[in-house]
């Protein structure tokens, strides 16, 4: 079939995205993406400009945690990219589904070290490590293929990030023909022998637990119905934070980073774990002792088999796996005790805290308090976060998520944006830290533009203090940790934000119902060393 508007390979592209179901893009245009923005120009799509391709990056980060469609960061050839890939580290440590559509140097350039503008000797080598597959399109014809292989990957893989880039002749080509969306592949389905294997180990465990990650988020029904039928505590990732609701009587939380929660865990003798690598980021240990058998529930086949080794290996996607398991395991008695002993766990968090941990709490219980219950955090790397994964309640997932798999800073606040984009009926809220916050504040000014009611919960404890507290502990003088900060107020205002410091509970209840309610992002500066958090 032959296309009616004489298409260039730029225009078509973003045609075709949008078939995908793509309506929203982050970046900055260059000389090199021009014919990209031509299309635009002719579709619903949404350009977003960041001020920073790493900032375009979060955004679609941001965008694809809360909504689970790939993001897509569409940025410039050579600094774009690399601008971009600490962001595509990021959604590769955390499995997020993005699309880094890049403009290349003209094709005949290539490899030729010719000195062309923007030119990186090979951009898909570049970005090759942290996607699951980066490649050039020499020709019109490999670009629709491309596009097919990344929505391939989101649909049926671990949906890790994907690169492709278009040379700036090839994005001049015309297109002879109308490009279409092929029919999808989806998750393998697990097979009934699995299902069964499993479902007799758990019938006969004598104490079964549940671990759950990021990959698990669209079981959470499934799984809890499971850790019901078993009396199974259920242990969250940073990921599967709110997959089984925090309040849930079984539910540790994501608490895995707690000592009690990790001594709890060698008591288990059949341990179901299901979408989870079981990280070190989760615990900060760099292995866990799980002395009973795993069953082990994943898409990524890499995982069966590594530190945590399976009793049963079970390939296919969470929810049909887990909704296998509920229906085949029958009529079990359930593990009465273990309500009694999540309980008390979860009581021990509050108690064995120290003076920080114990100032985050009165923070985090204030906006617990303050917040809807659908609030959808996205939270920089910063101590109040840390305490937040277990001391901060999450009823559903997807609500809380902050980079522990790549651990970056200035993750948060154009994260929180293309959050925002995403669910704009839902609130959404930032934690940031003062020294990640310094990483990407000029998002703020793109935040204003698009005029997006934003609270961005600032704690500023003057310095980085995760890392002065771990120099202190190791007896090492403080080097590089506490440079000054700037005046977080004007710098807010100045970039066209509201902004306040708050000093006291009440105030902060205040500020945060305003900001829900406010024109344009609000800076709420909240500092450790306040008199009433201590």
């Amino acid at each position: 079939m032959h296309t009616e508007a004489h298409l260039n390979v730029g225009e078509a592209t973003i045609k075709l995205l949008e078939q995908y179901g793509v309506d929203t893009v982050f970046g900055i245009p260059g000389v090199h993406t021009l014919e990209f923005c031509r299309g635009l120009n002719k579709s619903s799509i949404h350009h977003v400009q960041a001020r920073n391709e790493q900032g375009a990056g979060f955004m679609a980060d941001g965008y694809a945690r809360a909504s689970g469609k790939p993001g897509v960061a569409l940025v410039i050839s050579g600094p774009g990219v690399t601008n971009a890939l600490t962001a595509v580290g990021q959604a590769y440590a955390d499995s997020i589904p993005m699309l880094l559509l890049s403009a290349d140097a003209a094709s005949y350039t290539l490899g030729k070290g010719l000195g062309c503008l923007h030119e990186v000797p090979s951009l898909t080598d570049t970005t090759a490590p942290l996607t699951a597959f980066s490649a050039i399109a020499m020709n019109a014809e490999e670009v629709p293929l491309l596009l097919a292989r990344a929505f391939s990957v989101f649909s049926s893989e671990r949906p890790r990030p994907v690169h492709i880039a278009i040379p700036t002749d090839v994005l001049e080509m015309p297109v002879e023909t109308d490009w279409e969306v092929p029919e999808l592949p989806m998750r393998p389905a697990p097979t009934a022998k699995k299902i069964e294997r499993a479902c007799e180990l758990l019938r006969n465990a004598r104490q079964p637990m549940i671990c759950v990650g990021g990959g698990a988020c669209l079981a959470g029904d499934a799984i809890t119905k499971v850790a019901e039928r078993l009396g199974a505590a259920v242990i969250g990732s940073i990921n599967g934070k709110g997959i089984v609701p925090d309040t849930h009587p079984l539910s540790l939380s994501a608490g895995t980073v707690r000592r009690e929660v990790q001594q709890y865990l060698q008591q288990a003798d059949v341990v179901l774990a299901v979408g989870t690598e079981l990280s070190e980021v989760d615990s900060f240990e760099e292995t866990l002792e799980i002395p009973g058998k795993i069953i082990r529930i994943d898409i990524d086949t890499r995982k069966m088999n590594d530190i945590y080794p399976s009793e049963v290996a079970i390939i296919g996607g969470a929810r049909a796996s887990c909704e296998a398991i509920a229906n085949r395991l029958g009529e079990v008695k359930a593990r009465a005790e273990t309500v009694t002993e999540v309980a008390r766990i979860r009581r021990e968090f509050r108690t064995r805290l120290d003076a920080g941990q114990l100032r985050h709490c009165k923070v985090l219980d204030v906006l617990r308090e303050a917040l809807p219950d659908e609030t959808i955090i996205m939270a920089d790397v910063c101590q109040l976060v840390y305490t937040g994964t277990f001391a901060f309640d999450v009823g559903k997932p997807r609500l809380w998520n902050y980079p522990g798999g790549y651990c970056t800073l200035g993750s948060g606040l154009p994260d929180a944006i293309g959050a925002r984009l995403a669910r704009p009926e839902t609130p959404v809220v930032t934690f940031a830290g003062d020294g990640g916050f310094m990483f990407t504040v000029q998002e703020l000014v793109t935040g204003a533009e698009l005029g997006l009611a934003l609270p961005i919960i600032l704690w500023n404890n003057e310095g980085l203090k995760q890392i002065q507290d771990d120099m202190i502990l190791r007896e090492i003088e403080l080097v590089g940790v506490t440079g000054i900060n700037p005046d977080f107020i004007a710098l807010a205002q100045a970039c066209g934000c509201h902004a306040l410091r708050i000093d006291s509970a009440e105030g902060l209840v205040e500020a945060i119902n305003t900001a829900f309610n406010a024109d344009r992002p609000t800076v709420i500066e909240v500092r450790e060393r306040d008199p009433w958090l201590n």
